[in-house]
């Protein structure tokens, strides 16, 4: 049957996901054990992801059209998996076994424990005669040293259609510590009449609609080579769902009931394709995604979740004068629980630098209509007025050390001043946002925009805006951070250079960032 928006909401398609909660290194006992595959089962790739200073996740997903007659029976599979320090694997450091579980779709992800703390680690699976390519990734410092350096990317946005994933490969060549993405992994429908490249479904609702586009992303070679190179830390967007909803609520006719039956089936699809460790990866329409990853004292980061938990975009979304909605200040973007774990978080911190991954950009963005009213774009922090000042009082109050803000959603490149009050422009600075801008979603982009020049005007803590493609490179020492804006002039068409567009530093203990 073909699935749309309109036979979705008519008849109200239903389907289960199961609540039984899996083990993540599932036991092989009871695994089938495969002589033979029919082809390669690993055309999707590896990935590592969360890394711990004793432990990190890799993943593999099996190609289920390879399995043979397991695929009918709905068994376990055994994969293998070998651990060395070199990519040449003279010396195999580990070795062991995996179980693929069909209910979650063949995907493995194994929490590899016993690991020595800041070392690098490469890894690769095997079944039925066939070896996966091999991935690079590395564990986090030990709780109580403080690294030289470290150097991670990261990145959001990247929309399959709008053009080629140049900016990942460039990512991998950089060998980094650490890769963040920050949402829009994924688009579940298509925009634009100049697409490059097609999706290969319309719109998705369905588990099964959610596997296949995420097949169709991870089929990247771009995308493959950043996962292999070095551990990621992910996070969702909107579109990982549904464009701009909000907890149970859809941008358009949905029901409540009909979101959530959605969003169970795409938050599954997530953790399947995803090198994460959670509780459990099959939680239903709610799965906790906030969490905490250490770098020794240099960097404490907390992964947060924009989506999940929010109260509805005010004043009907957009950019908008404001509404009593707006003015509510009972609205919240994080939702209680993750706030109050934000809160505690960053006050018990002892880290040098105290880094918040999220979707949607905090500093404010003032622009007037034809009446030279005050507007709000609803979708982001201006949205959420209330808890933002929460926010940032508690990070005073706290004496929070050199809080960073990484930020993506919006296609284009920002660095904010975070003000105390957004109302004064000569408030105190107590925070730096950096926002990255899209892989390729909104297609080449450009260096200016006809409204940049006022954009800064009227927003004097926006020290850099640029709406190219790329990705964010930083660098940081307990001393000072540095923020390199790496942009490409065309995604649209594949293999083009990279550049840094602009750099930006932020001094330890001096918050308020200063170009390079």
């Amino acid at each position: 049957m073909a699935f749309n928006r309109r036979t979705f909401l008519r008849q109200g398609i239903n389907f289960t996901t199961l609540l039984a909660a899996s083990t993540l290194s599932a036991s092989v006992l009871g695994a089938t054990r495969l002589a033979k595959v029919s082809g390669n089962p690993f055309y999707l790739g590896v990935a590592s992801g969360d890394p711990r200073p004793d432990s990190v996740v890799i993943w593999t997903r099996l190609a289920r059209e390879t399995l043979g007659n397991t695929l009918s029976r709905n068994e376990p599979v055994a994969v293998d998996y070998e651990i060395a320090e070199s990519a040449s694997f003279s010396t195999v450091y580990r070795k062991g076994s995996a179980a693929a579980l069909p209910e979650l779709g063949y995907s493995v992800h194994l929490d590899l424990q016993g690991l020595s703390p800041g070392k690098e680690y490469y890894y690769r699976w095997m079944i039925g005669g066939e070896v996966s390519s091999v991935g690079r990734t590395k564990t986090a410092p030990a709780i109580d040293a403080t690294p030289e350096s470290f150097r991670f990317g990261f990145a959001s946005c990247q929309q399959y259609e709008h053009g080629y994933f140049t900016a990942l490969d460039h990512m991998a060549k950089e060998k980094f510590d650490l890769i963040v993405h920050l949402g829009d992994y994924i688009y579940e429908e298509s925009w634009g009449d100049e697409n490059v490249r097609l999706h290969d479904a319309p719109e998705m609702y369905t588990l099964d609609d959610y596997r296949a586009r995420y097949e169709l992303y991870k089929s990247d070679t771009d995308l493959q080579a950043a996962h292999a190179s070095a551990p990621w830390a992910v996070t969702w967007d909107d579109h990982e769902v549904d464009d701009n909803y909000a907890n149970d609520i859809a941008i358009d006719e949905q029901t409540p009931e009909q979101l959530l039956t959605r969003r169970a089936g795409a938050y599954q699809a997530f953790y399947e394709f995803m090198p994460i460790r959670l509780p459990s990866g099959r939680q239903g329409a709610s799965m906790q995604i906030y969490r905490p990853l250490q770098f020794g004292t240099l960097m404490d980061m907390t992964i947060l979740d924009t989506r999940q938990y929010r109260s509805d975009q005010a004043c009907r979304d957009g950019m908008k004068t404001s509404c009593d909605q707006h003015r509510d200040l009972s609205r919240t973007l994080l939702g209680e629980a993750q706030k109050d774990w934000l809160f505690r978080r960053l006050h018990n911190s002892e880290a040098t630098w105290n880094v918040m991954a999220q979707q949607v950009m905090m500093g404010r963005l003032l622009r007037r209509d034809e009446i030279d009213e005050e507007m709000y774009l609803m979708d982001i922090w201006d949205g959420y007025p209330h808890e933002r000042d929460e926010l940032l009082a508690r990070l005073k109050a706290a004496e929070t050390t050199n809080p960073i803000v990484l930020t993506g959603d919006i296609h284009s490149n920002w660095v904010n001043n975070i003000l105390s009050d957004f109302s004064d422009d000569s408030s105190e600075v107590i925070a730096t946002e950096f926002v990255g801008t899209s892989i390729s979603s909104g297609g080449d982009g450009s260096d200016v925009s006809s409204t940049t020049a006022q954009t800064l005007s009227d927003n004097p803590h926006i020290k850099f805006y640029n709406r190219q493609r790329g990705y964010v490179s930083c660098n940081l020492t307990k001393d000072l951070w540095q923020s390199d804006y790496k942009v490409l002039d065309k995604v649209t068409e594949p293999g083009h250079p990279i550049r840094t567009r602009a750099s930006f530093v932020v001094e330890a203990g001096n918050p308020g960032a200063f170009e390079a």
